[in-house]
């Protein structure tokens, strides 16, 4: 059996013998702007550190308005069992985060039906106990979004700028490209008629060598 054939069926048993592997946790911040009468969703993930070590992990919100000074519960999801606290969110929360797994990563929830009174801060806690042994360890850590609801969609000054120096840099190569070809259009040309030209020069040089030699016998004569 050749190297080849004995490295690919290592591969091939390795692969067998692999569990399933999991997806990268990638922290991710929040979006911030919230177009009223819509929906919006609040990102909050917190990822483990140490993926081999079992662990739970349950998730809290709290919101605190623009024109209120102490936070309020907002919202909780517990193994799986979500409430809602606050009475102004009634029926307009979701959970987005992780499913079927108590082993939480990412604490999202969505606002349905988004109003102009949602503007605050809105601050998620996760609180995650890893399992060990012969030991338990507690985690905490929270995340803040400051939230804005606007009445409709705008584009930011910095999207707008953004987009017509895309522009400007799909023209301005498109015209450097069309310049680059003419000038090597030329210069192909140019090449092309001095080659011409030396060429005329040699066969002209080497034509007289070329002649009869009798004529200048009989011009002797």
């Amino acid at each position: 059996m050749s190297a080849v054939m004995e490295l690919l069926l290592s591969l091939a048993l390795l692969a067998l013998q692999a569990s399933p592997c999991r997806g990268a946790c990638v922290e991710v911040d929040s979006n911030t702007e919230a177009v009223a009468h819509e929906a919006f969703p609040l990102g909050c993930i917190s990822c483990k550190m140490r993926g081999e070590v079992p662990a739970t992990a349950h998730v809290e919100w709290y919101f605190k308005a623009s024109d209120a000074d102490n936070f309020t519960h907002l919202y909780s999801y517990v193994k799986g069992k979500a409430a809602i606290g606050d009475p102004r969110f009634y029926d307009r929360l979701q959970w987005n985060g992780s499913n079927h797994t108590d082993d939480l990563q990412d604490g999202s929830i969505v606002i349905l039906n988004v109003t102009l009174n949602d503007t605050g801060t809105y601050k998620c806690i996760f609180k995650r106990t890893l399992k060990y042994s012969n030991f338990e360890f507690q985690t905490s850590s929270n995340k803040t979004v400051l939230v804005k609801v606007v009445p409709k969609f705008t584009r930011g000054l910095a999207s707008i700028l953004s987009e017509v120096m895309m522009y400007v840099s799909i023209i301005g190569l498109q015209v450097w490209l069309v310049i680059e070809m003419i000038y090597c259009y030329r210069k192909i040309s140019a090449a092309g008629e001095e080659a011409l030209r030396e060429s005329a020069a040699e066969y002209l040089a080497v034509a007289p060598e070329t002649k009869d030699p009798c004529a200048a016998v009989q011009v002797a004569e």
